[in-house]
């Protein structure tokens, strides 16, 4: 995989275009035009106190198919990032998906082909951010592959080789939507508690009220992973907890982030989905339905 594209510079992003510079600064490129590429090529990014001024190239521009995408943008950003990469797609593209929620796979596939997609989640990276000065106190785990990794195919091989040679931390689950789903509901639970309470991670760590509200917005996740043949439980919830007493307590969750910077959250993907599926398999979703309307009201202020 010798060209590769990133969309997305947020701390996401960012982390692992800055593995990719590292391994070959010539095969990397991110896809960024109009205002926002000139901000970048006249400010650069100051990532763990090194500059790095990255390749860019505007989405209209004709170019070579990528080997590899790597979509790292927000969820509300998806639906352009989908047509921003099109000059990018070739017929033996593959594509990561980086973001929350359990549904953007399906999103890009429906334009692309799923057969170009490898799912995928990042889990345990922390950072501060403040404009483009980002510092990485963990880059965490990129997980991803198939939907089942028994055997390794071609797609899932040729991206860990990348991972490897970058330093990028990496796992293979061998039941890949399982862990999406788990991501979800930590996420739906730690990411808008989080939001609505100011709380950072030393808060949901100590206090028992905010353990209590973190959990009852995971356990209608729970509930609903059983309408759809995944079946997570209490043990879920207990693994993360051992890795929330491993992150540090003044480190904020992204969407603290975004409700503190007056940025748009990514709840749709969360509660917004939540409720949803709730309607739709006839679950009952209270404290997601309030988390929504809570954010909702926060966005706006």
């Amino acid at each position: 995989m010798k060209n590769i594209v990133i969309i997305g510079l947020g701390a996401l992003g960012c982390a692992y275009a800055s593995k990719l510079h590292h391994m070959d600064p010539n095969r990397l490129q991110v896809i960024a035009g109009g205002a926002r590429a000139r901000r970048y090529k006249e400010e650069g990014f100051l990532i763990n106190g090194k500059h790095f001024d990255f390749r860019y190239i505007a989405p209209e521009e004709q170019c070579e198919p990528a080997d590899l995408i790597i979509v790292a943008v927000k969820g509300y950003q998806l639906a352009q990032a989908v047509i921003d990469i099109k000059n990018h797609v070739g017929s033996n593209t593959v594509i990561l998906s980086l973001l929350n929620g359990i549904t953007s796979e399906e999103i890009i596939g429906k334009e692309y082909g799923m057969d170009k997609l490898l799912y995928a989640l990042s889990f345990g990276l922390t950072a501060n951010r403040e404009g483009n000065q980002i510092h990485f106190t963990s880059y965490g785990n990129l997980a991803f592959g198939e939907k089942i990794n028994r055997e390794y195919s071609q797609k899932v091989k040729n991206v860990k080789a990348v991972f490897e040679q970058a330093g990028i931390p990496f796992s293979i689950p061998e039941d890949m939507m399982r862990a999406i789903w788990w991501k979800f509901m930590v996420n739906v639970g730690i990411n808008q508690c989080s939001a609505i309470t100011g709380g950072r991670y030393g808060v949901f760590q100590t206090v028992d009220e905010a353990k209590k509200l973190m959990e009852s917005a995971m356990w209608e996740v729970v509930r609903l992973s059983e309408k759809t043949g995944i079946y997570l439980n209490d043990t879920d919830i207990k693994k993360w907890y051992e890795i929330l007493n491993t992150l540090h307590p003044d480190s904020r969750t992204s969407m603290l982030e975004d409700i503190e910077s007056g940025r748009k959250t990514e709840v749709d993907l969360f509660a917004g989905t939540v409720c949803e599926m709730g309607e739709k398999y006839g679950v009952d979703t209270p404290i997601n339905r309030t988390l929504l309307n809570i954010i909702k009201v926060l966005e706006r202020r």
